[in-house]
């Protein structure tokens, strides 16, 4: 028997954790003959009582994990702490606001049985706002274009994983985890398994816009040299331009002589190159900067406790 391990970051969940909870145990009765399960609840938010809940509930259950975090790191430093409690044959990974359908798991499940390393949930219409799903769209063309995802696979927040994968993925040690990324560039074996997809009941989205920006410079700069390259592609074009532009000038001074020669244009001509320079020097040093992180051993996230057994 195969066990599995979900896995649940949690933020400002005290209301709908439970609910969750109680969806896995009962979509997993039916799959108890080749299942059993451990639920892994890693709070990353401290602040409210959230873990008071989720302590209530491994009370409750043998087979619950809670997990507190001494502050919020974000959801795939959550994710990265919940992989290095988990110990299932197949993880799952899920929201923790009831949006993601845990009572379709086994469709993931026979997704991965049929040879799959990974299988993402792939939603036929998504309950985001438009905002959410904005960012999705971006995310979407950013891991196509800096990670290399293949334009038909559809990556989400609701997926289950082989326990090789997991062990790869728990061997990166370095601040600012992106789980995408670290699955993309293990294996290309994925597939993509139709779910519904709800309507959020309680609350609003964590994902504000600063930290969706945030997620997207950990894709394209943990996990790519693209950026840099375009940077220099970028900067070669200025120079050239730069270069045409000059020769422009003289020939035009030697055709018409009485021709003024612009200062606007020249000021124009040099804010662009300099506002592209300044560009280009921010990107390095956003590469640089989070280098110097690594190197002073910056933690991807820190347990303040944990409820069961020691690891």
């Amino acid at each position: 028997m195969k066990k599995v391990s979900f896995v649940i970051p949690c933020y400002r969940s005290a209301l709908t954790i439970g609910k969750v909870v109680g969806e896995i145990k009962e979509s997993m009765i039916p799959l108890a003959d080749r299942y059993s399960y451990e639920i892994i609840l890693v709070n990353d938010f401290p602040q409210d009582d959230t873990f008071e809940v989720i302590k209530e509930l491994a009370k409750e259950d043998e087979r619950i994990r809670g997990v507190n975090l001494a502050r919020n790191f974000g959801q795939h430093a959550a994710l990265m702490a919940g992989f290095r409690y988990a110990d299932g044959d197949i993880t799952v990974c899920l929201d923790d606001d009831g949006q993601t359908p845990a009572d379709e798991v086994g469709k993931l499940l026979d997704k991965l049985e049929e040879g799959y390393d990974v299988a993402y949930a792939k939603y036929t219409h998504k309950q985001h706002s438009a905002f959410r799903n904005f960012g999705s769209r971006i995310n979407e063309l950013m891991t196509r274009f800096m990670l290399g995802k293949p334009k038909e696979l559809y990556i989400s927040s609701y997926f289950a994983a082989k326990k090789f994968i997991v062990n790869e993925i728990i061997k990166y040690r370095n601040s600012y985890p992106y789980v995408i990324g670290l699955v993309l560039r293990t294996t290309k074996n994925i597939a993509n398994v139709e779910v519904n997809h709800r309507e959020r009941e309680i609350g609003t989205s964590g994902y504000t816009l600063g930290k969706l920006f945030g997620l997207w410079f950990n894709g394209f700069t943990a996990f790519s040299i693209k950026p840099l390259r375009v940077a220099t592609a970028c900067g070669g074009f200025c120079a050239l331009a730069g270069f045409l532009y000059g020769i422009y000038t003289i020939i035009k001074k030697f055709v018409y002589p009485i021709a003024p020669m612009g200062w606007s244009s020249t000021m124009a001509a040099l804010m662009f190159i300099g506002g592209m320079l300044m560009l280009m020097l921010g990107l390095i040093g956003e590469y640089i900067g989070r280098i110097y992180i690594s190197l002073n051993d910056a933690p991807q996230y820190v347990v303040r406790e944990t409820t069961g057994k020691e690891s």
